[in-house]
This record gives C-alpha cells, sequence and structure tokens, in this order.
C-alpha cells in the first residue's frame, strides 16, 4: 500500500525489496529498475464493487519493463498483509482480474508490443 506523500516508484521498491534486506546486490538491482523511465497506465478512480457514495477506490498502474528478464527472473515474490496471494502468471484471454485489471493489462501489452 502506497504510504501518505510516498511516491510509487519507493513503495514498490520498498514492497518488493523489504524481506531481503541482506541481499544487497538485489536491493542495488531493485533500486536501478525502479529508477528507470516507466509508464504511468492509469491513475485515478475504479470501478469496484466496494464504492459507495462516501468513500471509492482509487489506484495507479505502473508499468516497469524488465526486457531481459535479469531482475524479475531472481526475485523472489513474498505475501505481505496487503497481497496475500502475489505470485507471477502468464497473461492470456482467458485470465480474469478483478475490477479495471484487465484494462491495465491491455494497455501495457499494446504499448509493449506483445499482443
Amino acid at each position: 500500500v502506497v504510504d501518505p506523500g510516498e511516491k510509487m516508484s519507493a513503495t514498490l521498491e520498498r514492497e518488493f525489496g523489504k524481506s531481503r534486506e541482506e541481499m544487497q546486490e538485489l536491493e542495488k538491482q531493485l533500486h536501478k529498475f525502479f529508477s528507470q523511465e516507466h509508464f504511468v497506465v492509469y491513475k485515478g478512480y475504479v470501478d469496484d464493487s466496494r464504492n459507495t457514495d462516501n468513500s471509492w477506490i482509487e489506484t495507479e498502474a505502473v508499468n516497469y519493463h524488465d526486457e531481459t528478464g535479469e531482475i524479475m527472473d531472481h526475485l523472489p515474490l513474498e505475501a505481505g498483509n496487503d497481497a496475500k496471494k502475489v505470485k507471477w502468471v502468464d497473461i492470456n484471454d482467458k485470465f480474469e482480474l478483478y475490477a479495471s485489471h484487465s484494462q491495465f493489462i491491455q494497455l501495457v501489452s499494446e504499448k509493449q508490443g506483445a499482443q
């Protein structure tokens, strides 16, 4: 979860790297990766079943591209308090995502030429 006043890149770096502080090389790679140019896919309101007249969900979807896989292939994902079922998956037409996430994946696919 993005803390108040925190940049998305800092949140991603913290979330992916927080349980592996002893791995200095990985931290260095993560810092380099999340400091690179990135593509903001979407930022704002999303349609969600939890939305009400007085509260709603907003999100920021960002694409950091690892062309060679050098960093992400060696990154162990670990569930946290706000991402209990985190895992790498292959995306295809039958993959079901929550809320507007499939639209974000489609935009990234188009941007990266991966259709």
